[in-house]
This record gives structure tokens, sequence and C-alpha cells, in this order.
């Protein structure tokens, strides 16, 4: 029987209060990694302090549910602007009413807000009100509970739920999560066996009679029942705390979980627009090279503006993003606060002031590896269009940039890398999507141009050697020799192929990070500007570029400039094929070539690899790394009861070989005696066996009892049958029990605490009775 404290006892409200709040905010730094600003632990801290306040208030003085409901809204009201929406605020804290509609709007839209957007968000604009709205009405509706519900342990599960929605609104990385998981565990465990032990403590003070004999007795009874407590709860938080932290140091810290903005509909698609490289041509047209397209002011001498980062190419176009939007490259989020850059030795942190000009588009021309962006005047309300990509380096600007907009950026420019160190490059690790229709005749030039070469980065620095002094460079103008646009498998071919090599840098990109996937390097190709100058910079049509990227072991993503330099192109000569403008490269037929060498990368190696291991064996090996997870966390929240019942069966092996028949059979009693309490009987206090009988009812436990009484007090002693006997009777006994429990109940009884000690009513008034 439950049974509520007293009326209003001072100490029990300052406990269940303080362990509330501890759950409250273990579980609210959940939301940490969302926010990631001292502005979250703020807000947290007050609103869970609030809500507190109001609970108790609420309880001291016994508001009715509407009085409680509309005393939380005119708190959440008040507090929540300069809490929530900070920017909203006049002095710090005075609300506006801007900023009233910020907050009422951020309740109700927040939440998808939330998830289209880069982490951490800080204050940025009323991205705080879904966290604060939690944590503020977790805070009032837990506490309430706790303080005036008769099933008061129940409000544990808020702090529970309020973690599980921190979860799913946050990163994809779940390293933090294990060790939250852990510490909230600790703390919920805590609350419950001191509220149990308090409940049970309050139930002996209103049985028992208040006479001078009796209160010694009780006195002391509770203070062995409170150590036995806090000794039971010790072993569990300490077995708890061993198999979750060697889950923490054994997981993968670089897993990912699935959370809900792997799910939500992202509001930018750049596969919705057409591939940027494929209007390089456009900029060299006449009226358009030489018109301004943007000036920039603090742009360091041969620093690139980059447009977009293109890592797909299905052998028509090179793309930015993937079927699968989730995949790195095809990621957009907006960007609410600065990206924390590190400044590697070749860099150098800027900032660049840009004007547009003549450009138009919604790939917005950024520099290097970008922190901020600001945009000035009549553009600041392109901050909630704008969108980055923070793997490729890309922004984009939904709706479009015109002329007259204009902002500055807070970059990190890094210097190229000198061409004599290309060959000391390895591979990186980064993912690229998989090229696919890649023309034959570029694996059998690449065999060609890196034969006597040994690492990957000798191989690149051929490559590249062979592209700059065999190809020329020419985009199709009027005084130029004809060299066709486009960049898909047929350009490519024919580029290799021809007497000349001539393209411009759509075409030599391509072939490059093509031939670089091959060695085994990670490319990209980058469209954008490359104009000369510093300082002020005029950026014309004619200054539009390409060139791609590798992502190398030592320095990460490293820009290289594949196309080779201008200069004359020869006339072509038809009548004589044996002429060409290039040297011949000796490439023998690949199906009679003698000297294949063993460790030659072909052209995508590692993802064909990849897709060509067995698919079963591959879903049998996530299978079962899913099922060792689940295992884990099966075991991490079953290890308290596990251990309960292995305390159980303990008790019960040294009963049964106790050193005496009579202490075997006071051990069965014991037994018996256990199981009655597990299944919520309640005995009188220091109720005798014959009295615990009564409590069951029916002539067995009655028999068992005096069976017992004459084992322990008479002077023969009974022999090993007998014992035998005994304890079958008390199997027979908890079977009788069980058979009329449902099978929750039956399980209850397993898990139960009463048994144990600390929890036990007739154990804390006589425990010198379990021994004959």
């Amino acid at each position: 029987m439950t049974i509520r404290p007293r009326a209003w006892a001072a100490s029990f409200v300052a406990r269940v209060t303080a362990f509330f709040c501890a759950a409250i905010g273990t579980a609210a730094a959940a939301f940490w990694p969302i926010y990631g600003d001292a502005s979250f632990v703020l807000m947290a801290v007050v609103a869970i302090l609030a809500g507190a306040a109001l609970a108790i208030l609420g309880a001291r003085f016994r508001w009715s549910s509407p009085i409680l409901l509309a005393a939380t809204l005119l708190v959440y009201l008040l507090i929540g602007v300069p809490l929530a929406v900070p920017s909203q605020t006049r002095f710090g804290l005075v609300p506006t009413l801007e900023g009233f509609k910020d907050l009422i709007l951020g309740t109700a839209l927040g939440w998808k807000q939330l998830l289209t957007i880069a982490l951490p968000v800080g204050s940025y604009q009323a991205l705080l009100v879904p966290a604060f709205a939690v944590i503020f009405a977790s805070s009032v509706v837990g506490l309430t509970i706790a303080l005036r519900s008769k099933r008061g342990p129940l409000a544990v599960l808020v702090p529970v739920v309020v973690f599980v929605i921190g979860l799913l609104f946050g990163p994809r990385e779940a390293a933090p999560a294990v060790v939250l998981a852990l510490a909230l565990f600790v703390v919920v465990l805590s609350w419950l066996s001191w509220e149990r032990w308090y409940r049970r403590r309050e139930s002996i003070r209103e049985l028992s009679q208040p006479t001078a004999a009796t209160s010694d007795a009780t006195a002391g009874a509770e203070r062995i029942g409170g150590l036995r407590t806090a000794l039971s709860a010790v072993v569990i938080l300490g077995l708890a705390i061993g198999v979750g932290g060697a889950a923490a140091v054994t997981a993968d810290p670089a897993r990912e979980r699935t959370v809900l903005r792997d799910a939500i509909e992202q509001p930018f698609d750049p596969r919705d627009y057409p591939s940027p490289l494929s209007s390089l041509r456009k900029y060299h047209q006449a009226g358009v090279a030489d018109s301004t397209m943007l000036t920039a002011t603090g742009l360091p001498a041969g620093a690139r503006i980059r447009l977009a980062a293109l890592d797909t190419y299905d052998g028509v176009v090179f793309s930015v993003g993937t079927p699968q939007l989730a995949s790195a490259s095809g990621s957009f989020t907006r960007l609410p606060t600065a990206i924390q850059r590190d400044v590697p030795a070749r860099g150098a942190e800027k900032t660049i002031e840009i004007d547009v000009v003549g450009y138009e588009g919604i790939w917005m021309p950024s520099v290097g590896l970008l922190s901020t962006v600001n945009f000035t005047g009549d553009s600041g309300n392109l901050r909630d269009s704008f969108f980055y990509n923070a793997p490729g380096n890309t922004a984009v600007v939904v709706g479009g940039l015109e002329r007259g907009d204009a902002y500055s950026v807070d970059t990190v420019v890094i210097g190229d890398l000198a061409p004599e160190t290309w060959s000391q490059l390895t591979p990186g690790t980064a993912v690229v999507p998989t090229a696919t229709s890649v023309p034959d005749e570029l694996t059998v030039a690449l065999d060609g141009w890196v034969r006597e070469a040994e690492t990957p980065g000798e191989r690149l620095a051929a490559m590249l050697s062979r592209l700059a002094t065999e190809g020329y460079v020419s985009h199709g103008g009027p005084e130029e020799p004809f060299s066709r646009s486009g960049h898909g498998a047929d350009r490519i071919e024919e580029l290799l192929t021809a007497p000349r090599m001539i393209g411009d840098e759509e075409q030599y990109a391509v072939t490059a990070a093509l031939m670089a996937r091959a060695i085994g390097f990670p490319s990209r190709v980058v469209f954008g500007f490359a104009p000369d100058g510093d300082g002020v910079t005029r950026i014309v049509g004619s200054d539009v570029s390409a060139w791609i990227e590798v992502d190398t072991a030592q320095q990460g993503w490293v820009s290289i400039d594949p196309t080779p330099p201008a200069r004359e192109i020869p006339d072509e000569q038809p009548e004589d094929p044996a002429q060409v403008a290039r040297p011949q490269s000796p490439v023998p037929p690949p199906l009679v070539e003698q000297n294949t060498r063993p460790d030659q990368i072909p052209l995508d190696s590692e993802q064909e690899d990849e897709a060509g291991q067995d698919p079963l064996m591959a879903i049998l090996l996530a299978a079962v790394a899913v099922l060792g997870v689940i295992a884990l966390i099966v075991l991490i929240v079953l290890s308290p009861f596990l251990l309960i019942g292995a305390a159980k069966m303990r008790r019960r092996y040294l009963r049964q070989r106790a050193a005496s028949s009579a202490l075997r059979i006071s051990g069965a009693w014991q037994e018996f005696e256990d199981m009655v309490l597990d299944y919520g009987y309640e005995p009188p206090a220091s109720a005798t066996r014959s009295e615990v009988a009564e409590t069951v009812g029916g002539i067995q436990p009655l028999v068992l009892a005096s069976v017992a009484d004459r084992a322990v007090f008479a002077p023969e002693t009974a022999d090993d049958d007998e014992v035998r006997q005994v304890w079958l009777a008390v199997d027979e006994l908890g079977a009788g029990l069980a058979h009329t429990r449902t099978r929750w109940q039956r399980v209850k009884a397993v898990m139960s605490l009463r048994s144990l000690g600390g929890y036990r009513v007739k154990g804390l008034f006589a425990r010198e009775r379990r021994l004959p």
C-alpha cells in the first residue's frame, strides 16, 4: 500500500526537488550539442528553477490544474523572451512586442527550423525557444507529479523524455550520449532508491505505536534499513557504472545515430539546379568576358573565389550531391554561428568584402574556409536564404544574388602547395561518390603516363605534368581553334584521343579529377573565379576558372590547377597523321601488355572493391553489429534487475547449505517469509511465524510455521530428510502464491527489493528474529 508522506514535510520537498532538478539538468545536457553556447546554460538553469518554483507553490497552496496552467503560461511569457529570444529585448531584460511574436511562433515552428540548420545554433534568432519550452514545461509537470501524486516516482519519466527529445533533435554523432545516459541512470536510480526508502519509513511510522519502547527500536531499525538501502544502491550503481563505462570505452566514438534531421526534407537540394560547371563557356562570350562580375576588397594575391565544389560524376556532368541528400556533399543547412577553423601553417585569417555587380545565381562567391558571413545594407534579408555545405565549403543563397547585394566573410585563406611537393602526397580518407560512365581511354592514357612512377604522389605529379606539357587551352572563340564545350564522357574521350589535346578549364579539371581518383586520391572539381590582383580586385567574366581539390593524408583538401599554361597552338596537319602536336605516348593495348604493374590502382578501385563484397556477408556483419549494440544496451538496462535476481539466488544457496539442520529449516522459513513480502503481503510489525502464516492464509503456511518453530526451539535435531521436506513445502507454497498472480505480478515479485533488507517493514522491527 502506498502511503503519502506527511502533509507538508520540508525535508521531503527539498530532497525531492533536489533529485528532480539534478535529473532534469542532466537530461537537459542532451541539448548542449544543439546550442553549444553559454546562453543555453543560462536559459536551462533559470527555466528549471522557475518551473520548480511554480510546482512547489502549486503543491503548497493546492492550486487546481487551471490555476497552475494559467500561472505557467504567464511565467512562460514573462521569462521566455529574455531567456529564449535575447536579441528581442531592451537592456537584455525587457521584452518587446517582436520578442513576444518570435516566442509564440518559435514555440510552434521552431522545431522544424532546428532540424534544417547547422549545429551548434547558439542564441540565433528564436531557436532557443524549443529547448526552453521543453525544459520549462517538464520542470513544472515533473515536479508537480513528484510532490502531489500518489504515484510520485513516475516523475522520473519526465527527465527521460527530455533526454530522448534532446538526442532526437541533436547531431548524428553519438559520443556524449552514452555518458549522459549513464549519468541520468545514476541520478534516477538514486532518486528512486531514496523515494522508496522514505515512503517505507513513513509507512512504519504510521503503523507503529508511538510508545517509548518502540521509538528506540524504530529509530534503530530505520538506521539499519537506511544503511542497507544505501549499500544496495551503491552495489547496483557500481555495476551500472562499470558496465556503462565499459560500453562507453569500447563503443566506436565515431559511430553516428539516426536522428530527426536525417528524415526531415531539407529546404535546399542542389540536384534541383543545373551543374554550374556547364556554364563556364558563358563567361567567355562577347560582352560578358570583360564585364565586371564582382568586386572584392581584401582578397589576397593568388586567392581563388569558389562558387561550387562538385564531386558527383555520371558520365554527363559533374554535379553537387548525390541522390542520397543526406550525403556530405549534398546536405546544405543554415549557418547561424561561426564555424571554428584551425588555421594551418600555410593559411591566414582574412576578412573579405564582396560586392555583387554583374554576377547572378544561387551559388554565393566565397573564399577559402568560411567562418562567418555578414550581409550588409539592403542585403541583410538574404540571411534567411543563406545555406552552407561545410564539407564542400560551398554556399548558396536560395533565390539568387543580384546587382547591389553585398556581404563580408571571415575566412581562412590557404595557399597552394608548390608543384614540387605533389610527389610527396599520399591519399586521404574522404569519401566521395563513385564516378560512373568513365571512358576507357582515360584509364589507358593514365596508365601510360604514370608507368614509371612508384607512389601515389609520384603518379599524381606525373599525371599533372603530362596534362601541362601535352595540353593546349582554347575556349572555342572566334580567333581560337575549335574546342567543343562540355565535360561528358565523349568529350573527355575526345580530349585524350585527338591529335591535339585542346580544351579549357572545364575539360582539364574533370580529366584531372577522374585520373586522381583512379590513382587513389579522393577528388572533386571546384568552379569559381581565379582573378589576378591584390587589395581591391575587379573580377570579370574571363576570370572564370575550374580546378581540382584532392584529399591528402598530410594536408587535407589541397587545391591544384591542372589547366596547362596558355601558349600557341600548332596547326593541325591531317594529311600526315604521324605528325602531331604532342609526343606520342607508348601506350600498348591493355590485353597484350606484358609489364603490368601489380600495384597499379584502377579507376575508383576502392569503391569497386567495396561494391564487389559479398552482399550476404555485408548484411550478416551489419546485423551482428546491430545485435551487438542492442545486446549491450539491454545488458545495461537489465543489469540492476540481474543483480537483484543474483542476490536472491545467492541468499537461497547460503540458506540451503547452512551449518546445521536447524539453520537450514530456519532458512527455509526465511525464504517463504521473503516470498510473502515480495508478493505484497503486509505482516504485522514484529510478527511471529504464525502471524505471518495467518497473513497469507491457509493450512500449509501454518504447518510450515509450526515445523520451523519446532526445529529452532526443540531439543532434538531434525534429520536431512525433514530438511528436504521443508524446502519442498516452501517451493510448493511459492508456486501457489505465483499461481494466483498475473505474469506481471510474478515478474514484480522476482525483482522486488522488499525482501533484501532495506525495504522490509517486518525486518526493520525484528531483524534479530531472522536468526534462530
